[in-house]
């Protein structure tokens, strides 16, 4: 009987889990930090055994096959004991894999993966196919494959999910964007994060599809420089193209094979210059599936958005709240204010990964009236904003946040959650972080 050994005992992890114990594998669970107990329950329940709040080597080293949390790095002692004892490490995406026969369309991006995510499940979903979505989103892909018999998955993979794989192979593939994030996990090296987006195409063949921003200055240059064997579909908002997406004033212009059709971003629910480039990799994607294009409009007429995610919360005497947790870095953020029409008083800060600010200037001088700032170590955004906006002020919470930045606002303003940074100083997660902002709102 084979050994897995799971390093960490989250959703990836007690998915993997799951399935090993499912296929036969002799599976452990170890956890450096303490499991949840929604989890732990799981584990018990499988008859799976497990450790917590520590790694014993003797456990671990001894595995044939280990499935690591996307959020250990490789450099942790007993990951890099592994890769030295020639022990294959791999995600807990490219385990699940090995076991579905299912189609899959894989989403990656530096930013509106998750939305993009959401908006092909929901275009498939409502042209009555068999989907399943994974990833960061809901159940982990390791668990549905488990569980579920999905004819199609849509997953949405980040650059940490994506170091793991070794055969994984999405039919389509769509990478969003590249922007400088997580560099803290790359040395610092832009190259480095680059190349580990587009692990998402290192196995696809001329029968697959990368779907990607024709915009993007570090996809373009990769491009140029590195063959792909799949079929490339681009998608533009500055320049026609060929075959793929285009903004023609303000029509979405989708084009695939000879077939053509059109559909005005005035229609869509969701707003913004990256959202539109959102719904035509979303569309390309579910065409690409055989989705009909008028079951593509009526779908995106209709999609309400990721939570977290430029999300309305309500208006309190007339001043509007923006739930935007889940931005975790500047260029995320960056989009935000783009997308700001009235005065904004910005709430920012958190764990900073290695953030350039300077490109945020020109919005935050045209855009932003005040500055709340909600992180333990501030010093950097002070030192880049300070002498731009009229007032900027140090919170340590959610809740005295958004006091301060609703006394700091009048009627017509807005009150923007955006980070820019990730959230573990004072908050679980983003999720953690956008629900206290949001019960921070209501309660005012």
């Amino acid at each position: 009987m084979k050994r897995l050994v799971i390093l960490g005992g989250g959703e990836s992890g007690v998915g993997a889990a799951m399935l090993g114990k499912q296929k036969g594998y002799e599976v452990f669970v170890s956890d450096k930090a303490s499991i949840a107990k929604k989890y732990k329950k799981v584990l018990l329940h499988h008859k799976i055994q497990f450790e917590e709040q520590q790694h014993t080597a003797s456990k671990i080293l001894n595995a044939d096959v280990v499935v690591k949390s996307p959020g250990i790095p490789d450099k942790v002692a007993i990951v890099a004991q592994l890769i030295k004892n020639k022990i294959l490490v791999i995600s807990e995406i490219e385990f699940a894999s090995q076991y579905t026969e299912a189609t899959i369309v894989g989403i990656t991006g530096s930013n509106g993966k998750t939305t993009t995510t959401l908006i092909t499940h929901h275009l498939l979903k409502v042209a009555e196919l068999n989907v399943g979505v994974a990833g960061n989103i809901g159940d982990s892909f390791a668990k549905q494959v488990a569980e579920q018999h999905f004819e199609s998955y849509v997953v949405e993979l980040s650059s940490f999910q994506l170091d793991g794989i070794v055969n994984f192979r999405p039919h389509i593939a769509i990478i969003t964007n590249i922007t400088p994030d997580h560099l803290d996990r790359y040395d610092n090296d832009f190259k480095q994060y680059v190349a580990s987006k587009f692990r998402i195409t290192k196995n696809q063949t001329a029968d697959d599809f990368l779907i990607y921003d024709a915009d993007d200055p570090a996809i373009n240059d990769w491009l140029k420089e590195h063959p792909v064997n799949a079929k490339l579909i681009p998608f533009s908002i500055e320049k026609e193209v060929n075959e793929g997406a285009f903004l023609k004033e303000d029509i979405i212009v989708i084009k695939l094979n000879t077939e053509q059709f059109t559909m005005s971003i005035s229609n869509l629910r969701l707003q913004g210059k990256h959202n539109v480039k959102n719904t035509m990799a979303g569309a390309l994607a579910s065409q690409l599936l055989n989705v009909r294009s008028q079951s593509i409009k009526d779908s995106l007429a209709n999609f309400e958005g990721a939570e977290h995610r430029l999300e309305n919360v309500q208006k309190v005497n007339g001043v509007q709240f923006i739930n935007d947790s889940k931005a975790t870095n500047v260029n995320a953020t960056f989009y935000a204010l783009e997308c700001m029409e009235q005065p904004t008083v910005w709430i920012v800060g958190g764990v900073d990964k290695g953030n350039d600010y300077e490109d945020l200037l020109p919005l935050v001088r045209e855009k932003v009236k005040a500055i709340v700032c909600l992180g333990e170590d501030n010093e950097k955004l002070k030192a880049v904003f300070y002498n731009v906006v009229d007032m900027m002020i140090e919170t340590a919470g959610a809740e005295e946040a958004v006091k301060v930045a609703y006394k700091l606002s009048q009627t017509g303003d807005t009150v923007l959650l955006s980070p820019a940074c990730a959230s573990f100083d004072l908050f679980e997660n983003y999720e953690d972080r956008g629900r206290q902002f949001k019960n921070a709102v209501r309660s005012l």
